[in-house]
Protein backbone atom coordinates (compact mmCIF):
# COMPACT_ATOMS: atom_id res chain seq x y z
CA UNK A 1 0.00 0.00 0.00
CA UNK A 2 1.03 3.61 -0.59
CA UNK A 3 1.81 6.05 2.19
CA UNK A 4 -1.52 7.76 1.50
CA UNK A 5 -3.42 4.50 2.05
CA UNK A 6 -2.59 3.09 5.47
CA UNK A 7 -2.53 -0.67 5.78
CA UNK A 8 -4.25 -2.43 8.65
CA UNK A 9 -4.63 -5.99 9.80
CA UNK A 10 -8.16 -7.29 10.41
CA UNK A 11 -9.22 -6.36 13.97
CA UNK A 12 -10.71 -8.85 16.36
CA UNK A 13 -13.92 -6.82 16.42
CA UNK A 14 -15.00 -4.37 13.75
CA UNK A 15 -14.15 -0.77 14.63
CA UNK A 16 -16.55 2.11 14.22
CA UNK A 17 -15.35 3.92 11.09
CA UNK A 18 -15.77 7.67 10.85
CA UNK A 19 -14.77 9.43 7.63
CA UNK A 20 -14.01 13.14 7.77
CA UNK A 21 -14.33 14.96 4.46
CA UNK A 22 -11.73 17.75 4.51
CA UNK A 23 -8.20 18.03 5.89
CA UNK A 24 -8.23 21.73 6.75
CA UNK A 25 -8.00 23.12 10.26
CA UNK A 26 -11.57 22.34 11.30
CA UNK A 27 -11.68 18.90 9.68
CA UNK A 28 -8.42 18.00 11.41
CA UNK A 29 -9.70 19.32 14.74
CA UNK A 30 -12.99 17.41 14.53
CA UNK A 31 -11.15 14.21 13.65
CA UNK A 32 -9.07 14.72 16.77
CA UNK A 33 -12.15 15.44 18.92
CA UNK A 34 -13.84 12.24 17.74
CA UNK A 35 -10.74 10.13 18.30
CA UNK A 36 -10.28 11.53 21.81
CA UNK A 37 -13.96 11.01 22.62
CA UNK A 38 -13.68 7.36 21.62
CA UNK A 39 -10.52 6.86 23.65
CA UNK A 40 -12.15 8.48 26.68
CA UNK A 41 -15.25 6.31 26.32
CA UNK A 42 -13.24 3.11 26.00
CA UNK A 43 -11.14 4.05 29.03
CA UNK A 44 -14.29 4.66 31.07
CA UNK A 45 -15.54 1.20 30.09
CA UNK A 46 -12.12 -0.45 30.54
CA UNK A 47 -11.93 -0.95 26.75
CA UNK A 48 -14.18 -3.99 26.91
CA UNK A 49 -15.61 -5.64 23.83
CA UNK A 50 -18.85 -3.71 24.48
CA UNK A 51 -16.98 -0.58 23.37
CA UNK A 52 -15.62 -1.20 19.86
CA UNK A 53 -12.54 0.70 18.75
CA UNK A 54 -12.79 3.83 16.61
CA UNK A 55 -11.05 4.44 13.32
CA UNK A 56 -11.12 8.05 12.13
CA UNK A 57 -10.23 8.57 8.47
CA UNK A 58 -9.53 11.96 6.93
CA UNK A 59 -10.15 12.22 3.19
CA UNK A 60 -7.69 14.62 1.59
CA UNK A 61 -6.73 15.49 -1.97
CA UNK A 62 -3.05 15.88 -1.05
CA UNK A 63 -0.76 12.82 -0.90
CA UNK A 64 1.79 14.76 1.17
CA UNK A 65 -0.83 15.50 3.83
CA UNK A 66 -1.95 11.87 3.93
CA UNK A 67 1.61 10.60 4.16
CA UNK A 68 2.48 12.96 7.01
CA UNK A 69 -0.62 12.06 9.00
CA UNK A 70 -0.05 8.34 8.54
CA UNK A 71 3.70 8.37 9.20
CA UNK A 72 4.18 11.23 11.66
CA UNK A 73 0.66 11.76 13.09
CA UNK A 74 0.68 15.42 12.08
CA UNK A 75 -1.12 17.42 9.44
CA UNK A 76 1.74 19.35 7.76
CA UNK A 77 -0.44 22.18 6.43
CA UNK A 78 -3.02 22.79 9.18
CA UNK A 79 -2.61 22.59 12.96
CA UNK A 80 0.85 21.17 12.31
CA UNK A 81 2.10 21.88 15.84
CA UNK A 82 -0.36 19.39 17.32
CA UNK A 83 0.15 15.60 17.24
CA UNK A 84 -2.87 13.58 16.13
CA UNK A 85 -4.16 10.48 17.93
CA UNK A 86 -2.88 7.23 16.46
CA UNK A 87 -6.44 6.24 15.50
CA UNK A 88 -6.57 9.11 12.98
CA UNK A 89 -5.51 8.03 9.49
CA UNK A 90 -5.64 9.78 6.13
CA UNK A 91 -6.59 8.63 2.64
CA UNK A 92 -6.52 10.12 -0.83
CA UNK A 93 -8.67 7.37 -2.35
CA UNK A 94 -12.37 7.99 -1.56
CA UNK A 95 -13.31 4.33 -2.08
CA UNK A 96 -10.70 3.17 0.43
CA UNK A 97 -11.62 5.90 2.89
CA UNK A 98 -15.34 5.05 2.75
CA UNK A 99 -14.90 1.28 3.04
CA UNK A 100 -17.13 -0.03 5.86
CA UNK A 101 -17.93 3.53 6.93
CA UNK A 102 -20.39 4.07 9.80
CA UNK A 103 -20.45 7.89 10.00
CA UNK A 104 -19.38 10.73 7.71
CA UNK A 105 -18.38 14.18 8.96
CA UNK A 106 -18.57 16.75 6.16
CA UNK A 107 -16.22 19.75 6.54
CA UNK A 108 -16.06 20.99 2.94
CA UNK A 109 -16.89 24.68 2.26
CA UNK A 110 -20.57 25.13 1.44
CA UNK A 111 -19.95 26.64 -1.99
CA UNK A 112 -18.04 23.49 -3.06
CA UNK A 113 -20.17 20.91 -1.26
CA UNK A 114 -22.71 20.07 -3.94
CA UNK A 115 -20.12 19.10 -6.58
CA UNK A 116 -18.00 17.31 -3.99
CA UNK A 117 -20.89 15.15 -2.78
CA UNK A 118 -22.19 14.46 -6.27
CA UNK A 119 -18.82 12.98 -7.20
CA UNK A 120 -18.81 10.70 -4.14
CA UNK A 121 -22.51 9.78 -4.19
CA UNK A 122 -21.99 6.24 -5.60
CA UNK A 123 -19.58 5.48 -2.73
CA UNK A 124 -21.73 6.80 0.14
CA UNK A 125 -24.11 4.21 1.63
CA UNK A 126 -27.71 5.37 1.86
CA UNK A 127 -28.02 4.46 5.55
CA UNK A 128 -24.85 6.18 6.81
CA UNK A 129 -25.45 9.43 8.73
CA UNK A 130 -23.73 12.51 7.31
CA UNK A 131 -22.86 15.11 9.94
CA UNK A 132 -22.34 18.51 8.38
CA UNK A 133 -19.99 21.00 10.03
CA UNK A 134 -20.08 23.30 6.99
CA UNK A 135 -21.60 26.73 7.62
CA UNK A 136 -23.03 28.98 4.96
CA UNK A 137 -25.63 29.58 2.27
CA UNK A 138 -25.10 28.52 -1.34
CA UNK A 139 -24.72 31.62 -3.48
CA UNK A 140 -26.45 30.05 -6.48
CA UNK A 141 -29.45 28.34 -4.88
CA UNK A 142 -29.78 29.95 -1.40
CA UNK A 143 -29.75 26.40 -0.02
CA UNK A 144 -28.08 25.41 3.21
CA UNK A 145 -26.52 22.02 3.87
CA UNK A 146 -29.78 20.37 4.98
CA UNK A 147 -30.97 20.80 1.38
CA UNK A 148 -27.63 20.46 -0.42
CA UNK A 149 -26.81 17.01 0.97
CA UNK A 150 -29.99 15.17 -0.13
CA UNK A 151 -30.09 17.03 -3.44
CA UNK A 152 -26.45 16.24 -4.25
CA UNK A 153 -26.83 12.58 -3.35
CA UNK A 154 -30.27 12.24 -4.93
CA UNK A 155 -31.56 10.74 -1.66
CA UNK A 156 -34.18 12.66 0.33
CA UNK A 157 -33.99 10.09 3.13
CA UNK A 158 -30.22 10.16 3.74
CA UNK A 159 -29.79 10.45 7.54
CA UNK A 160 -28.22 13.79 8.39
CA UNK A 161 -27.17 15.91 11.36
CA UNK A 162 -25.73 19.41 11.63
CA UNK A 163 -23.18 20.53 14.18
CA UNK A 164 -22.41 24.13 15.06
CA UNK A 165 -21.24 26.26 17.95
CA UNK A 166 -18.36 28.36 19.30
CA UNK A 167 -15.51 26.02 18.45
CA UNK A 168 -12.24 27.43 17.14
CA UNK A 169 -10.14 24.62 15.65
CA UNK A 170 -6.99 25.54 17.57
CA UNK A 171 -8.75 25.45 20.92
CA UNK A 172 -10.29 22.09 20.08
CA UNK A 173 -6.79 20.80 19.35
CA UNK A 174 -5.66 22.22 22.69
CA UNK A 175 -8.45 20.20 24.32
CA UNK A 176 -9.97 23.24 26.02
CA UNK A 177 -13.50 22.66 27.39
CA UNK A 178 -15.93 23.52 24.58
CA UNK A 179 -19.55 23.07 23.60
CA UNK A 180 -21.64 22.71 20.47
CA UNK A 181 -25.15 21.93 19.28
CA UNK A 182 -25.95 18.95 17.07
CA UNK A 183 -29.31 19.07 15.30
CA UNK A 184 -31.17 16.34 13.46
CA UNK A 185 -34.80 15.75 12.56
CA UNK A 186 -34.29 12.18 13.80
CA UNK A 187 -33.87 11.79 17.54
CA UNK A 188 -32.13 8.44 17.05
CA UNK A 189 -29.66 9.85 14.52
CA UNK A 190 -29.07 12.84 16.76
CA UNK A 191 -28.23 10.64 19.75
CA UNK A 192 -25.82 8.44 17.81
CA UNK A 193 -24.06 11.39 16.17
CA UNK A 194 -23.84 13.40 19.39
CA UNK A 195 -22.09 10.48 21.08
CA UNK A 196 -19.24 10.72 18.55
CA UNK A 197 -18.17 14.15 19.83
CA UNK A 198 -19.21 14.08 23.48
CA UNK A 199 -16.54 13.82 26.16
CA UNK A 200 -15.52 15.40 29.45
CA UNK A 201 -14.03 18.25 27.38
CA UNK A 202 -16.81 18.59 24.79
CA UNK A 203 -20.41 19.25 25.76
CA UNK A 204 -22.86 18.39 22.98
CA UNK A 205 -26.42 19.66 23.17
CA UNK A 206 -28.88 17.78 20.99
CA UNK A 207 -31.55 19.68 19.07
CA UNK A 208 -34.23 19.05 16.48
CA UNK A 209 -34.08 22.60 15.13
CA UNK A 210 -31.95 22.07 12.03
CA UNK A 211 -32.94 25.40 10.46
CA UNK A 212 -32.06 27.39 13.56
CA UNK A 213 -28.67 25.75 13.92
CA UNK A 214 -27.84 26.24 10.24
CA UNK A 215 -29.00 29.86 10.06
CA UNK A 216 -26.97 30.76 13.13
CA UNK A 217 -23.88 29.05 11.74
CA UNK A 218 -24.23 30.79 8.38
CA UNK A 219 -25.15 34.35 9.32
CA UNK A 220 -22.71 34.81 12.20
CA UNK A 221 -19.92 34.81 9.61
CA UNK A 222 -21.47 37.84 7.92
CA UNK A 223 -21.73 39.74 11.19
CA UNK A 224 -18.14 38.79 11.99
CA UNK A 225 -17.13 40.55 8.77
CA UNK A 226 -18.98 43.64 10.02
CA UNK A 227 -17.26 43.43 13.40
CA UNK A 228 -13.88 43.09 11.74
CA UNK A 229 -14.54 46.02 9.41
CA UNK A 230 -15.35 48.25 12.37
CA UNK A 231 -12.18 47.11 14.11
CA UNK A 232 -10.09 47.76 11.00
CA UNK A 233 -11.50 51.27 10.81
CA UNK A 234 -10.16 51.91 14.29
CA UNK A 235 -13.48 51.88 16.10
CA UNK A 236 -13.56 50.25 19.51
CA UNK A 237 -15.42 47.53 21.36
CA UNK A 238 -18.42 49.79 21.96
CA UNK A 239 -19.07 49.76 18.21
CA UNK A 240 -18.44 46.05 17.89
CA UNK A 241 -20.84 45.26 20.73
CA UNK A 242 -23.47 47.50 19.10
CA UNK A 243 -23.11 45.79 15.71
CA UNK A 244 -23.11 42.31 17.23
CA UNK A 245 -26.22 43.00 19.31
CA UNK A 246 -28.09 44.40 16.32
CA UNK A 247 -26.81 41.45 14.31
CA UNK A 248 -28.19 38.96 16.83
CA UNK A 249 -31.63 40.52 16.45
CA UNK A 250 -31.37 40.60 12.66
CA UNK A 251 -30.23 36.96 12.57
CA UNK A 252 -33.09 35.92 14.82
CA UNK A 253 -35.64 37.59 12.56
CA UNK A 254 -34.32 35.77 9.48
CA UNK A 255 -34.29 32.46 11.34
CA UNK A 256 -37.81 32.99 12.68
CA UNK A 257 -39.10 33.78 9.20
CA UNK A 258 -37.64 30.46 8.04
CA UNK A 259 -39.40 28.51 10.80
CA UNK A 260 -36.58 28.23 13.35
CA UNK A 261 -37.14 28.28 17.11
CA UNK A 262 -36.18 31.54 18.80
CA UNK A 263 -34.50 29.68 21.67
CA UNK A 264 -32.02 28.10 19.28
CA UNK A 265 -30.61 31.47 18.30
CA UNK A 266 -30.17 32.31 21.99
CA UNK A 267 -27.96 29.28 22.51
CA UNK A 268 -24.50 28.08 21.57
CA UNK A 269 -25.22 27.78 17.85
CA UNK A 270 -26.59 31.33 17.72
CA UNK A 271 -25.36 33.96 20.14
CA UNK A 272 -22.57 31.68 21.39
CA UNK A 273 -21.05 31.21 17.95
CA UNK A 274 -21.68 34.87 17.15
CA UNK A 275 -19.67 36.05 20.16
CA UNK A 276 -16.72 33.80 19.38
CA UNK A 277 -16.60 34.67 15.68
CA UNK A 278 -17.10 38.40 16.12
CA UNK A 279 -14.69 38.93 19.01
CA UNK A 280 -12.14 36.11 18.68
CA UNK A 281 -8.77 36.78 17.09
CA UNK A 282 -8.77 33.31 15.46
CA UNK A 283 -11.88 34.17 13.43
CA UNK A 284 -11.22 34.02 9.69
CA UNK A 285 -14.23 36.20 8.88
CA UNK A 286 -13.35 38.83 11.47
CA UNK A 287 -9.80 38.88 10.10
CA UNK A 288 -11.00 39.43 6.53
CA UNK A 289 -13.34 42.17 7.76
CA UNK A 290 -10.51 43.89 9.63
CA UNK A 291 -8.35 43.93 6.51
CA UNK A 292 -11.22 45.45 4.52
CA UNK A 293 -11.74 48.05 7.23
CA UNK A 294 -8.06 48.98 6.96
CA UNK A 295 -8.64 49.88 3.32
CA UNK A 296 -7.54 46.74 1.47
CA UNK A 297 -9.56 45.54 -1.49
CA UNK A 298 -11.45 42.26 -1.26
CA UNK A 299 -9.51 40.84 -4.20
CA UNK A 300 -6.17 41.60 -2.54
CA UNK A 301 -7.31 40.12 0.78
CA UNK A 302 -8.55 36.90 -0.78
CA UNK A 303 -5.46 36.54 -2.99
CA UNK A 304 -3.17 36.91 0.02
CA UNK A 305 -5.15 34.35 2.02
CA UNK A 306 -5.14 31.87 -0.86
CA UNK A 307 -1.37 31.92 -0.85
CA UNK A 308 -1.13 31.08 2.85
CA UNK A 309 -3.71 28.28 3.20
CA UNK A 310 -5.49 30.53 5.69
CA UNK A 311 -8.84 28.87 5.06
CA UNK A 312 -12.12 29.99 3.52
CA UNK A 313 -13.97 32.93 5.07
CA UNK A 314 -17.49 31.68 4.33
CA UNK A 315 -19.05 35.05 5.14
CA UNK A 316 -17.78 36.54 1.88
CA UNK A 317 -19.91 34.22 -0.23
CA UNK A 318 -22.72 34.00 2.34
CA UNK A 319 -23.34 37.76 2.61
CA UNK A 320 -24.97 38.32 -0.82
CA UNK A 321 -26.87 35.04 -0.47
CA UNK A 322 -28.11 36.10 2.97
CA UNK A 323 -29.25 39.46 1.59
CA UNK A 324 -31.29 37.71 -1.10
CA UNK A 325 -32.63 35.21 1.41
CA UNK A 326 -33.78 37.97 3.76
CA UNK A 327 -35.56 39.77 0.94
CA UNK A 328 -37.28 36.54 -0.12
CA UNK A 329 -38.62 36.16 3.44
CA UNK A 330 -39.65 39.81 3.76
CA UNK A 331 -37.02 40.50 6.44
CA UNK A 332 -34.96 43.69 6.48
CA UNK A 333 -31.24 42.96 6.98
CA UNK A 334 -29.46 46.33 7.00
CA UNK A 335 -26.21 45.00 8.50
CA UNK A 336 -25.98 42.26 5.90
CA UNK A 337 -26.70 44.87 3.21
CA UNK A 338 -23.92 47.08 4.57
CA UNK A 339 -21.43 44.21 4.48
CA UNK A 340 -22.44 43.43 0.89
CA UNK A 341 -21.91 47.04 -0.13
CA UNK A 342 -18.40 47.04 1.35
CA UNK A 343 -17.59 43.71 -0.30
CA UNK A 344 -18.64 45.27 -3.61
CA UNK A 345 -16.11 48.07 -3.11
CA UNK A 346 -18.04 50.88 -1.43
CA UNK A 347 -16.21 52.96 1.16
CA UNK A 348 -16.40 51.22 4.54
CA UNK A 349 -16.49 54.46 6.56
CA UNK A 350 -19.38 55.86 4.53
CA UNK A 351 -21.37 52.62 4.62
CA UNK A 352 -21.07 52.04 8.37
CA UNK A 353 -21.70 55.71 9.22
CA UNK A 354 -24.89 55.54 7.16
CA UNK A 355 -25.89 52.23 8.79
CA UNK A 356 -25.49 53.57 12.31
CA UNK A 357 -27.32 56.80 11.44
CA UNK A 358 -30.60 54.99 10.69
CA UNK A 359 -33.45 55.82 13.10
CA UNK A 360 -34.34 53.13 15.66
CA UNK A 361 -37.82 51.82 16.40
CA UNK A 362 -38.98 51.26 19.98
CA UNK A 363 -38.38 47.51 19.56
CA UNK A 364 -34.73 48.08 18.60
CA UNK A 365 -35.06 47.56 14.82
CA UNK A 366 -33.26 49.94 12.51
CA UNK A 367 -35.53 51.96 10.23
CA UNK A 368 -33.84 51.67 6.86
CA UNK A 369 -34.25 54.66 4.58
CA UNK A 370 -33.10 54.97 0.99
Amino acid sequence: PSLSTPSSSPPSSSPTVVCVFGSGSFGTALACVIARSSASSRSAHNATSIQPSMEVRILTRRPDVAASINLHHRNPTHMSSFPLPSSVKAFTDPAECLKNVNFIVHVIPVQSSRAFLQDLAPLIPADVPIISASKGICGETLCMMDEIIPQALGRPDQPTAFVSGPTFARELMQDFPSGCVLASVSDDVGKKCSALFRSARMRVYQSSDVIGVEVGGALKNVYALAAGIADGMGWGLNTTALLVTLGCREMGQVASAMGAHTATLSGLSGIGDMMLTCFGSESRNRTVGRLLGEGNSLADVLDARAGTLAGVAEGVATAPAALRLGKSKGVSTPIVAAVCAILEGENAHEVLHKLLAYPVRANGDLVVTS
